[in-house]
């Protein structure tokens, strides 16, 4: 399975992310916000396979982690996630660098999924407005 790091301020939200991933089987490194994770990439010279990472969080925010991680360790995935609708803006236009932005709430069945077609290098699905109109 993947190694992936995870930056995430929230507790609860990180443990559930860490709790979902690691029952997947994946080996999981959790910071709490992104200085920490940057640190933490940085130490242990970029071996990871993912980054999933929250986009606003204290110190370092997710795209601050995104592009610190891919300047340097071009060869992991990124995956943000982020509950804000204008925090999901910030990241329009880093699509060469991020793989999607997950919005939060997710279910486990939604981040489980994310996770595997990052890894597996899925193009991304691009839902239509009209389509997620109707889907609601």
């Amino acid at each position: 399975m993947a190694r992936i790091l995870v930056a995430e301020d929230d507790p609860s939200v990180r443990a559930f992310v860490v709790s979902a991933l690691t029952m997947k089987g994946h080996e999981v490194v959790a910071e709490e916000d992104g200085g920490l994770a940057a640190e933490t990439v940085d130490s242990e010279e970029g071996r990871f396979d993912l980054l999933l990472s929250d986009i606003k969080m204290p110190i370092m925010d997710g795209i601050g982690l995104a592009l610190h991680v891919a300047a340097k360790y071009p060869d992991i995935t990124i995956v943000l996630m982020t509950g804000f609708a204008d925090q999901r803006e910030r990241a329009h236009g880093l699509e060469a660098l991020i793989y999607d932005v997950i919005t939060k709430p997710f279910t486990l069945a939604d981040l489980i999924q994310k996770v595997d077609d990052a890894l597996e290098g899925r193009p991304v699905e691009v839902v239509s407005l009209g389509r997620q109109a109707q889907q609601q």
